[in-house]
């Protein structure tokens, strides 16, 4: 049988801090593998599969920027980034491109336990999609999205514009129609997790697509608001040969 435990990839070229705090994480009921460089952590992770990265920033080679830009584009994978004091520009770098938490060194092995285990509570509580959109073009109430164009088309035929965070924001309803996503998922979702985001700059969000796909924006009948929960997306959602 296979154990639970969440399984976290520790990738730091410092021999000491990288098998230091597996050993630590271990000890605290979590799994662990280790990595000194970029290559070694992407054989490893085709290798297993793995909850959480935790990354230095500075390595030889491929650097910690450029592995998390990556895990974060092809598989949303949850990274909490180890930075040195002096590292403050790479820091935000980080954040932007879709790092969910940092820590500096040198850092308290307890602190890092807490928000490896803050990041998994909160990456695992998104709900899964429904059913996995493999399509191409997705339908809802007469309109049609063409995902790799990010092309929306109303009812009519007429194309509608949609900016980055509509786009990401749209989709994330349609994969996980009639489900309920408050704010921190619907983050997790569409703005690659980044720390210190307000959350109404998701019910902004929210209220700007409304004035695209309703309708009526100010009685929504495709995003319903759910009080004290969040937002759920009403209709039916197929593929354009269904």
């Amino acid at each position: 049988m296979s154990d639970p435990s969440p399984h976290i990839l520790v990738v730091d070229d410092h021999r000491d801090i990288r098998e230091t705090l597996a050993r630590y994480l271990i000890k605290n009921g979590l799994r662990a593998t280790t990595a000194d460089s970029a290559a070694q952590a992407r054989k490893a992770l085709k290798a297993a599969s793995v909850d959480l990265v935790v990354l230095d920033i500075m390595m030889p080679g491929e650097d910690g920027l450029s592995l998390c830009r990556h895990l974060v584009s092809s598989s949303n994978m949850p990274v909490i980034l180890l930075t040195a004091m002096a590292e403050d520009t790479d820091r935000v770098i980080g954040l932007e491109i879709g790092a969910d938490d940092y820590v500096t060194k040198p850092f308290n092995p307890r602190e890092l336990l807490a928000r490896v285990r803050a990041v998994l509570r909160r990456t695992s509580a998104v709900p899964k999609e429904r059913d996995p959109v493999e399509e191409e073009t997705l339908t809802f109430d007469g309109w049609t999205l063409f995902v790799p164009k990010r092309q929306l088309v109303d009812p009519e035929g007429v194309n509608v514009p949609l900016s980055s965070g509509e786009f990401q924001l749209l989709c994330a309803f349609l994969k996980r129609p009639k489900m309920v996503l408050n704010r921190d998922q619907l983050m997790d979702l569409t703005s690659g997790r980044t720390p210190n985001v307000f959350d109404r700059s998701i019910d902004n969000q929210v209220s700007r697509l409304r004035r695209k796909i309703e309708a009526d924006p100010k009685n929504p009948e495709l995003i319903k608001t759910v009080w004290g929960g969040g937002y759920l997306f009403s209709a039916t959602v197929g593929g354009a040969e269904e």
